[in-house]
């Protein structure tokens, strides 16, 4: 006999055990509903769910990339996919919602070294390459973190270059990018530079003169070079002047005025939203020395601005209007 029993105190009922987590009274709960394919702002509920679904994208296509990492997270360059992780969910909500890019022939992409090669626009950032980047990452077989070839003033601003490196870009010198090669990446160039980058509207859509490096480059290293057309970089921040002098201040080759920027600070980084296309054209191979002279490398640089100019003009003529 217990001590309560003998004491005269009340006998107590043997109680049935609840399952682990259940609280007297509580509903069984339901299973996890999936989440929704598009955010609404009719039900509150649905950012939250697609953030948490589309960053368990961005884990899992992370988790696949072909990226030689060392034992503490790092590849030779300085990438580091966990702080890229941090990056690129804001970055992969204006991929799928704000600027709705869609890709065509991505799956033309090879494994393995690749050099792709983009008309460049933009004028405030530069939201094709990183929507390319990012459509490399979550629509490309396998996923890709595509290398950048930033211009040489970018690492002298603080803290951006932390974050250039960390995300993976180096600047862009012929070194850097053979070495990239060498070690079977994917790297991204726009061979206008800063003559595609800031340029004024009436001029949207005309390719500017291209470097000759990328070429000298492919030959060095047998790369073969993907063409590629993007279509909205050109709307994005339309430039209605460039003042150039007050570029030279801080430092930088230009300083578009556009009808966002410099009038609302660092909103007028955020781009219209007018819809993205990104055509992948067929991978080209070229033979020849990398050392040959001028006039037979352009005649291969001509190839490819040729096939990219095809296929900005098929995205032109496919769409209905900047937001469509």
């Amino acid at each position: 006999m217990s001590p309560a029993r003998a004491a005269g105190g009340p006998a107590r009922r043997k109680s049935t055990p609840r399952p682990a987590g259940r609280r007297a009274g509580a509903r069984p709960a339901t299973p996890p509903q999936p989440a929704p394919d598009g955010l609404s702002l009719a039900n509150p509920l649905a950012l939250p769910r697609a953030l948490r679904a589309l960053d368990r994208e961005l884990q899992q296509r992370l988790d696949r990339i072909p990226t030689r990492l060392n034992e503490y997270g790092y590849d030779p360059f300085g990438a580091d996919p966990r702080a890229v992780r941090r990056l690129l969910l804001p970055g992969a909500l204006v991929y799928r919602y704000w600027l709705r890019v869609e890709t065509h022939g991505i799956a033309q992409v090879p494994e393995g070294r690749v050099l792709l090669i983009a008309n460049h626009a933009g004028n405030t950032f530069a939201w094709d390459g990183a929507m390319l980047a990012l459509a490399m990452l979550l629509e490309a077989e396998p996923p890709r973190l595509v290398r950048a070839m930033g211009e040489y003033y970018l690492p002298r601003i603080p803290f951006f270059n932390v974050l250039l490196h960390r995300g993976g870009s180096v600047v862009g010198t012929p070194e850097n990018c053979i070495q990239l090669l060498e070690h079977d990446e994917a790297v991204m160039v726009f061979p206008e530079g800063a003559r595609g980058f800031v340029k004024p509207y009436s001029k949207r859509y005309e390719l500017q003169r291209f470097g000759l490096g990328f070429v000298r480059l492919a030959l060095a290293t047998d790369t073969p070079v993907v063409p590629i057309g993007i279509v909205g970089s050109e709307e994005q921040s339309p430039a209605l002047a460039d003042v150039k002098a007050l570029g030279r201040l801080i430092g930088s080759p230009a300083f578009p005025i556009t009808p966002l920027f410099p009038w609302l600070g660092l909103l007028g980084f955020l781009p219209l939203p007018v819809k993205f296309r990104i055509r992948f054209g067929a991978p080209l191979r070229f033979e020849g020395d990398a050392h040959d002279d001028d006039a037979a490398i352009e005649a291969h640089v001509e190839r490819v601005k040729s096939e990219i100019r095809a296929l900005i003009d098929q995205g032109l003529a496919e769409r209905k209007g900047w937001f469509a």
